[in-house]
C-alpha cells in the first residue's frame, strides 16, 4: 500500500460507488490520468469479466503461465549449499523502480553473492503504482529486471493490492489485471508465476535421488478477500468460485506436503504491528467483507496456522519477526515489506514481537535445512547502499511433522 494510500468512506463501497460520494477524488483521478481515465476503465471492467469467465474454466480457477517462448529460466536448487541449507532472498513492496528500491537491491546483491543464495521471494506490490498494462508492459524492466540484475534466480513472485489496482491506485479492485503478471512469466528469466497461486518445493520434484522436500512455499493470491474496495465480477468476490478453489487447493496442498517446513506467502498479512494492522481490522475497518480483511482472516485462521511454519507476508512497509503464539498455534507471522518504502516510525499494535523495526527499508534471508530454520533481517542505509544484519532469528522446531495433517 501507498504511504498516501486513499481509504473509502465506509468498507464495501465499490470504486463507482467511492467516487460517487467523493467527487473531489474522481476530478483528482480525472486531472491525474486523464479525462479519459472513466472511460477506459469502463472497458478495462468489460474485459475483466470476459477474462473471469475464461479463468473459470481453468484448474482452480488460476490461470497457467503459457509455456516460456525462447527464453532460459534460471533453475531451481538440486540440492543445498555446502552448508546444507538452501538461502532464499525474501523481499516485499518493492517495484517503485526509485532510489530506495535500487539501494535495496544493490545491497541484497553483495548479499545474495555471500550467502549463495539460490531461490528469491517478491511478496506483491510487484509494479507500482496501478500494476502493468500488459504482459509486455516497461514497467517489468524498469521495476523489476534492471534493479534485480546479478540477482540471477529464480522469483516466486505473488501478487499485491497494487498489482490488481482498479481505476483507484492500490485498491485491489480489479483482480483480473494480476493476469498480466502471470503471463510475463513466459518471457522473463527470473520471474516465476506459473499461475495466480502455486505452491514449490525445495528441492524440485525432479531432482535426481530427491527424498522428502526440505521446504515447501505455498504462494497465494490474497487481494479478492482484502482489497480496499468490493469486488464487482461474481468470480473474484469473496465467498465467488476463484476463493472457493483457492481454498481448496491450499487445504489439499497443506495436507499432502511432505515437506519438513511448509512457508505460505500471501501479500496481506495475518497479524501486523504496523500501521495498515491486520486481517480483520485492516486500516481501522472492522466491518465489511473486503476492507476489514475478515475472510482473510479465517483463511489463514482455519487453513493454516498451525500447519505452515511461517507466513510471509508484505502489505505493510516495515520489517517484522512476530512471535508464534497460541493464537496462531505455532505459526510464525513475518512481515518484509520495506524493500522500497519504510513505515512511519513507530508501531501502532501490540502483538508479541521478537524483532520490528518500522523506520528502514531493508530484506530478508530465509535458510532451511533438515535441521534449522533461520531467517536473517537486514536492513539498508539508503545513501551508501549498504546492507546491516540487525536480527537473527533460528527454529529447529517445526510446527506440523512430516506429513502430518494440522
Amino acid at each position: 500500500m501507498c504511504d498516501d494510500e486513499l481509504m473509502p468512506p465506509r468498507a464495501d463501497l465499490t470504486e463507482k460507488q467511492w467516487l460517487r460520494a467523493d467527487p473531489p477524488l474522481a476530478r483528482d483521478l480525472a486531472e491525474r490520468w486523464g479525462p479519459q481515465a472513466l472511460t477506459l476503465h469502463r472497458r478495462t471492467l468489460l474485459g475483466a469479466a470476459a477474462a473471469g469467465a475464461a479463468l473459470a474454466a481453468l484448474p482452480f480457477g488460476a490461470r497457467q503461465a503459457a509455456a516460456a517462448q525462447g527464453v532460459t529460466k534460471f533453475p531451481f536448487p538440486d540440492g543445498p549449499d555446502h552448508n546444507g541449507e538452501f538461502a532464499v532472498l525474501v523481499t516485499g513492496d518493492s517495484g517503485t523502480g526509485g532510489e530506495e528500491q535500487l539501494a535495496v537491491t544493490e545491497a541484497a546483491r553483495r548479499v545474495c553473492r555471500a550467502e549463495g543464495i539460490s531461490l528469491a521471494v517478491g511478496l506483491g506490490d510487484n509494479i507500482y503504482e496501478n500494476g502493468p498494462e500488459s504482459d509486455h508492459d516497461s514497467e517489468f524492466q524498469e521495476k523489476f529486471e534492471t534493479p534485480n540484475t546479478g540477482i540471477d534466480v529464480p522469483w516466486l513472485m505473488v501478487l499485491g493490492n497494487h498489482d490488481c489496482s482498479g481505476l483507484i491506485p492500490g485498491s485491489g479492485g480489479d483482480p483480473s489485471r494480476g493476469d498480466r503478471e502471470v503471463s510475463y512469466a513466459a518471457s522473463s528469466p527470473r520471474w516465476y508465476m506459473p499461475s495466480r497461486y502455486y505452491n514449490v518445493t525445495l528441492p524440485p520434484a525432479e531432482s535426481p535421488g530427491r527424498g522428502d522436500p526440505v521446504v515447501e512455499f505455498f504462494a497465494l493470491d490474497t487481494n479478492p478477500v482484502a482489497s480496499t474496495v468490493a469486488q464487482t465480477s461474481s468470480h473474484y468476490k469473496w465467498d465467488g468460485p476463484y476463493m472457493r478453489a483457492q481454498r481448496q487447493w491450499l487445504d489439499a496442498a497443506l495436507s499432502a506436503s511432505r515437506a519438513r517446513w511448509k512457508v505460505v506467502l500471501g501479500h496481506h498479512p495475518y497479524l501486523n504491528n504496523g500501521k495498515h494492522g491486520s486481517a480483520v481490522s485492516y486500516d481501522g475497518f472492522v466491518i465489511g467483507h473486503y476492507t476489514s480483511g475478515v475472510h482473510l482472516k479465517e483463511l489463514y485462521e482455519q487453513v493454516v496456522c498451525g500447519r505452515a511454519d511461517l507466513i510471509l507476508s508484505g502489505h505493510d512497509h516495515t520489517l517484522q519477526i512476530l512471535e508464534p503464539t497460541t493464537r496462531t498455534a505455532g505459526t510464525r507471522q513475518i512481515v518484509c515489506g520495506a524493500a522500497a518504502k519504510s513505515g512511519d516510525g513507530r508501531a501502532h499494535f501490540d502483538h508479541p514481537a521478537t524483532w520490528q523495526n518500522f523506520s528502514d527499508v531493508g530484506f530478508m534471508v530465509l535458510k532451511v535445512s533438515e535441521r534449522v530454520m533461520t531467517v536473517d533481517t537486514y536492513t539498508v542505509d539508503v545513501p551508501t547502499r549498504t546492507a546491516r544484519l540487525a536480527h537473527t532469528t533460528t527454529t529447529s522446531d517445526a510446527v506440523a511433522g512430516r506429513g502430518s495433517v494440522g
